[in-house]
């Protein structure tokens, strides 16, 4: 009976644990969106100075979208262009996944001037 109760304080301390680490782990994933956008951002603007304008299409520029965790792959976010033209770009980096378990999913966004900028915090 005592080996039960120090197993369920164990628990319950435990389950403490992971909930206080949730918003580190959620700000730790959302680095990769950072980091694509970044990535996103450099090869657009390096089409732009062969093409004298920004492209929609990420295969156009460059980009392969990792294969995301909900295809068994290791990316947490569907990185898009929402558009482009001949001034200007604005890609988005959605999760896919709920971190927190909110309800909310993360999204970042990037334009031409590289501000990379959080839009819905999870």
């Amino acid at each position: 009976m005592e080996i039960l109760i120090a197993l369920a304080i164990i628990g319950i301390i435990t389950m403490m644990a992971v909930i206080n680490y949730q918003p580190v782990i959620s700000k730790t994933k959302s680095l990769e969106a950072q980091n694509q956008l970044a990535h996103l951002y450099n090869l657009e603007k390096s089409y732009f100075y062969v093409h004298s304008k920004y492209s929609k299409d990420p295969m156009e520029v460059g980009f392969e979208q990792g294969k995301l965790v909900s295809e068994d792959g290791n990316a947490n976010y569907i990185i898009e262009i929402i558009n482009a033209d001949h001034t200007g770009f604005l890609a988005k980096a959605t999760a896919v996944v709920d971190f927190d378990g909110d309800g909310v999913f993360n999204v970042w966004e990037v334009d031409e001037q590289k501000n990379i900028k959080e839009v819905s915090p999870d």
